[in-house]
């Protein structure tokens, strides 16, 4: 068994206290409602799992194609470790107003506490307003003891790193780190299959109903990385038509590819899947005999690992975030 195409699956769309409008203005998302904060492109977490959305196996759940095409869809070595669980979860955020300050636990934990992966993550900037900022780590080494005292004095904010940020910034966020994206910023992020937060400080939030959002205080303190480090931005290089490293962790590897005109892909040497997000203008993938699939700024594409070889074509100056598991 075999499939071979490039795959999209419908946006799954999350309301959000601190959502926007931007995925539907700026990425063409469909939706009435004003406050999306969150487009899951690709997801197999528990109640949200991925449609299918082009194709012959339109109307598919990611589950379905991999219980059906194991290894060929996701690569043998992945499929031997996850079975029919994706190892990755896809997104775009809005930020119209500041996420709370969190952290992810780390895989251990998570499994003890919540039978969960953990959660290490990471953000590529697309768009941010002026002056817009993300909280990541500690501006210093602390400790748990310095950081209850301020949490209770409502201080916690002068030990935390702040950084301005604009498009093209991107940030790792690896288990234990604390971080919160800030008001006016559009970005995309990758990270694995989990939905464990552990909300520190929601700005004092309350919803239509007058209710905050709960604190998970105990669960932090001995998940927290507590040390500082002197910058937290990820530096990397970029080249026209081809693909060069953003980050690469046992989780994941991202790349950047800023394409015009035409640029051959060939993940031979790869034994996984290869996700595609449009981050920068708009491509068109030509695989098999003068198949086309195109992708638009703010969608997202998964290629078979049985799909090796094929062309991306562009004619705007366009970047692609490129996804996959060494």
């Amino acid at each position: 068994m075999s499939i071979k195409y490039p795959i999209k699956f419908v946006p799954i769309l999350k309301e959000k206290i601190w959502g926007g409008e931007k995925l539907m203005n700026l990425l063409g998302k469909k939706s009435d409602k004003k406050n999306i904060g969150e487009s899951w492109e690709i997801s197999d977490v528990e109640g949200d799992t991925s449609v299918v959305a082009n194709g012959e196996l339109k109307g598919k759940t990611l589950k379905e194609l991999i219980a059906k095409y194991q290894g060929s869809l996701v690569g043998e070595k992945i499929y031997k470790e996850f079975g029919t669980k994706f190892p990755l979860l896809i997104k775009f955020i809005d930020a119209k107003t500041p996420l709370s300050i969190q952290l992810h636990p780390h895989d251990r934990l998570a499994k003890e506490r919540h039978n969960s992966f953990g959660k290490t993550e990471m953000w590529y900037v697309m768009q941010a307003d002026r002056k817009s900022n993300l909280i990541v780590g500690f501006k210093e080494d602390t400790n748990s003891e310095e950081y209850l005292k301020h949490l209770e004095n409502k201080t916690l904010v002068d030990i935390l790193n702040f950084d301005e940020v604009e498009k093209g910034d991107a940030y790792f966020i690896s288990e234990g780190r604390i971080h919160a994206i800030g008001a006016g910023i559009l970005l995309a992020e990758i990270q694995q299959t989990s939905d464990i937060t552990y909300r520190i400080y929601d700005w004092d939030r309350v919803d239509d109903n007058g209710n905050a959002r709960d604190l998970h205080i105990s669960e932090t303190i001995d998940a927290i990385n507590y040390k500082s480090q002197e910058s937290y931005k990820t530096n990397y290089i970029h080249s026209q038509n081809k693909s060069t490293l953003i980050v690469e962790c046992t989780y994941f590897t991202t790349n950047i590819l800023p394409v015009k005109g035409t640029v051959s892909f060939n993940h031979i040497d790869k034994d996984s899947f290869v996700i595609y997000m449009c981050v920068d203008g708009h491509v068109t993938f030509e695989y098999g005999e003068n198949q086309l699939v195109e992708l638009n700024e703010g969608e997202t594409i998964l290629i078979p690992a049985i799909l090796k070889k094929g062309v991306i074509f562009s004619e705007i100056d366009s970047k692609l975030l490129e996804i996959f598991i060494a």
